[in-house]
């Protein structure tokens, strides 16, 4: 088993609950967990703050759990209902054999949400820019990083530690929540950084944003919602509303200008202004990193495991009709 593997396993030590059978529930609330707190999940937050979720009579509670393989540890630990995440978590668990395993149901984002961030402003910024220097680039195992290792392979350049041709130093060892402060205080010569965390730094003119890492790969199941497997067995009704006021709430936000969306969430991003939110929102709009509708297609999902089997966290693909289940999505694109 590959070391990520382990890592899942000894999350998962020491739970005082483990959901190994399914729990109907008896009203509409649902405890959503998400990967980090961002304007790139700007239909999620458009679903609370337009009355989405209320409509299809959902009662929604969304809590923080930082990083994917958190978000796992609270659905297997019962926590949470559903998670936002990347389904590279969920792999992960299903390659370890366990019996109640998370199915991606929904997905929300299409593309890599991060952004390389610079000390300078460089409106020439070239990928082959980042050759020889060091950047933050996030947890092990965690989709930010592998999609920047993937990217900068296909840019020819080398981020493999153990390589003697290694000519960019990626760093693991600083928490991605943590990595704006750190790129402030003077760590690394670049960084990746969600919205609108990378448009405030250039507000501050702490930092400058030179290209978006979705920008450069074709279309990924990059953030999707998943359950446990017994949970999706014996919630349906709650799973079909879910699924729906997502795919509602993405066309909200299709259909509407960044200042009106960012006016829509701006109750869930209080300390970022409205301009800074816009901007973010616009940046997240042009390349277009919001799935059209939540159906997962094979393809999408077969490109996540090309990312990760690329990244050296995997070393076969993982079964699309065993991990993916679109049943809750009756509209394919």
């Amino acid at each position: 088993m590959k070391k990520i593997y382990v890592l899942f396993a000894l999350l998962f030590v020491g739970m005082s609950t483990i959901l190994l059978t399914g729990c109907k529930k008896n009203d509409n609330k649902i405890r959503l967990a998400e990967v980090t707190h961002s304007v790139f999940y700007a239909p999620q937050y458009v679903a609370m703050s337009e009355g989405i979720f209320d409509k299809y009579g959902l009662d929604v509670e969304i809590f923080l759990a930082s990083g994917a393989d958190k978000v796992m540890a609270a659905l297997l630990s019962g926590d949470a209902d559903i998670g936002l995440m990347g389904p590279e978590a969920s792999i992960y668990v299903y390659a370890q054999g366990k019996k109640d395993y998370a199915i991606t149901f929904a997905q929300l984002t299409q593309k890599d949400g991060t952004f390389i961030i610079g000390r300078e402003k460089n409106d020439n910024f070239k990928l082959s820019d980042l050759s020889g220097k060091n950047i933050l680039g996030g947890r092990r195992g965690g989709m930010p990083l592998m999609t920047l290792e993937y990217v900068l392979k296909e840019a020819n350049l080398n981020p493999e530690k153990d390589n003697p041709n290694a000519n960019v130093n990626i760093r693991t060892d600083i928490a991605f929540a943590a990595q704006a402060g750190a790129f402030i205080s003077g760590e690394g010569d670049f960084t990746t950084l969600f919205e609108p965390t990378a448009s405030q730094l250039e507000l501050d003119k702490k930092g400058y944003v030179l290209t978006s890492v979705g920008e450069h790969t074709s279309e990924v199941a990059y953030t999707c919602y998943s359950a446990l497997k017994s949970y999706i067995s014996d919630n349906d009704d709650e799973l079909v509303s879910f699924t729906k006021a997502i795919a509602e709430s993405i066309t909200w936000v299709l259909n509407h200008t960044s200042k009106e969306v960012a006016l829509s969430i701006h109750k869930y991003f209080s300390e970022t202004n409205i301009d800074v939110l816009t901007n973010a929102i616009e940046r997240y709009r042009k390349i277009q990193v919001w799935s059209i509708t939540p159906y997962l297609d094979e393809a999408e999902f077969k490109h996540l495991q090309n990312i990760i089997i690329a990244s050296g966290e995997l070393d076969k693909y993982m079964p699309y009709e065993k991990l993916i289940d679109n049943k809750f999505e009756l509209i394919k694109r």
